[in-house]
Parts: structure tokens; C-alpha cells; sequence
């Protein structure tokens, strides 16, 4: 059977675009001590729950803070924190994500030239993460990427967070996109299982997050060293360009 030609890319945001060890670790640090009040120790406290080990640094594969939402990090860290309530903790470490998320992104590589590089190649380009909407759409403006995406979308954007599939199908509705036309590529387990329930084409996995090579290859079709392999990866997967 001829495989569909691949028309479409939804990135993830974090450990896909941006290498999430070289961004994340300082924002969920600052995001536990806003929300512990300033308490180192509270602050250690969630982030261990958050599967942030606080002396190492590294953020377990599927963990809240390398997967999950912040309401759903928030409600993890409230037994720690009875002074809070969800309604307010929600958007504080939303504002923190956002702030310090924009302060310590790293690019993986030249952002805009790899979009140009697929737009040009007649890809169409979208980011879904799980961050909020308007920490992703801010992160992508600040390295010029907004006019090169055709949709975007974050955990409170009304399509659902990952791992369900509500993000890819509103950018199928959005571009007039087969799911069978679509490439979802992330670092984590709940991206590719997005876009595997939403009947992605292609599952790529890449290694500049937290997810492992053994842990991505059950649900990936390929997994990459980091989407600078992206191009060559698709290579027989595109439709010709007018």
C-alpha cells in the first residue's frame, strides 16, 4: 500500500523546539519557589513530585514536568501547599512558565530557517504543547516564528490537552489536512500518543527532551537525535511542490 504523502508537521513546543535541559530546569525551579512562597525546602518538595529530582536536575521521562499541564502540576503540588488554592495556583505558575519560559528558551537550532526550509517544501507548520497558549504563542514570536505557523495551540486553547488528540484534529479542521497527511513530532510519550489517537501519518520521537530513545521507539515510527534530521527523515515521505 502507498504510504500518504506527509503535508503537515505538528511540532511540540518544549524538549522538541527548544532542548528542554538547557531551558526548562531553571523555569520549573522558579515556578516550585513562587509557589512554595519562597521555602527551598517546599520548593524540593514539588519538585520531586513534579519528577524534578532538585539535586540533579534531571526531570524523568513522562513526568508532570516534562508532560503535564500546569493544572495538572498545580493539583499535584496543593497537598504540599494548603495555603493555596487551585484557582489561584493555576495562573501564577502559568505567569512564571510564561516569563521564564520566554528567558531561558534554547533553540535547538535556526528555528526560522528549518520552517522556511519545510515551508518550502509545501509543509504546513504548526505548534501544540501543553504549556499555555499564550506562553507558546509568546515563545514563538520572540524567535520570529509566528507568521510561519498555520495553527498553534497550548492545554487551555479548547481542543484538550495531550495525550488526547484534540490538538492534531483541530489542526486537521483548521488546515484541511488529512490526519493521515500529518507528522507529529515531540519528545515525550503523550506527544506521539496525541498523534497517534488522532490518526497521525508519521510519529517521529526526538532526543533533545526527556524522553529516551527505548522509551520513544514503542510509539514512534522513527526516532531522530533532534528535528535538524527532520528534513532528510521526510525526505520520501513529501508531495511534490508545484
Amino acid at each position: 500500500m502507498t504510504r500518504p504523502a506527509i503535508r503537515g508537521v505538528v511540532f511540540d513546543k518544549d524538549g522538541t523546539l527548544f532542548d528542554y535541559g538547557r531551558t526548562w530546569p531553571p523555569v520549573n525551579r522558579a515556578a516550585a519557589m513562587a509557589a512554595a512562597g519562597g521555602s527551598e525546602a517546599v520548593a524540593n518538595r514539588l519538585l520531586a513530585l513534579g519528577g524534578h529530582d532538585p539535586e540533579t536536575d534531571a526531570v524523568a521521562p513522562g513526568s508532570l514536568m516534562a508532560a503535564g499541564n500546569t493544572r495538572e502540576i498545580a493539583l499535584a503540588w496543593l497537598p504540599e501547599l494548603p495555603h493555596r488554592r487551585v484557582e489561584e495556583l493555576v495562573p501564577l505558575l502559568d505567569r512564571v512558565f510564561l516569563e521564564q519560559g520566554i528567558a531561558n528558551a534554547a533553540p535547538v537550532t535556526d528555528l526560522p530557517a528549518l520552517f522556511d526550509r519545510l515551508a518550502a517544501r509545501g509543509l504546513t507548520l504548526a505548534v501544540a504543547s501543553n504549556d499555555s497558549e499564550a506562553a507558546t504563542a509568546a515563545t514563538v514570536g520572540r524567535f520570529g516564528l509566528e507568521a510561519r505557523l498555520a495553527f498553534l495551540a497550548g492545554y487551555d486553547s479548547g481542543h484538550g490537552h495531550k495525550p488526547g488528540p484534540g490538538m492534531v484534529q483541530a489542526f486537521c479542521r483548521t488546515t484541511g489536512l488529512e490526519p493521515a497527511a500529518v507528522c507529529v513530532v515531540g519528545d515525550n510519550l503523550h506527544d506521539l500518543e496525541m498523534g497517534r489517537d488522532a490518526g497521525a501519518g508519521l510519529l517521529v520521537g526526538v532526543l533533545t527532551g526527556t524522553g529516551t530513545r527505548a522509551v520513544l521507539d514503542a510509539v514512534a515510527h522513527l526516532v531522530l537525535d533532534s528535528i535538524e534530521q527532520l528534513e532528510a527523515a521526510l525526505e520520501d515521505r513529501l508531495a511534490p511542490v508545484d
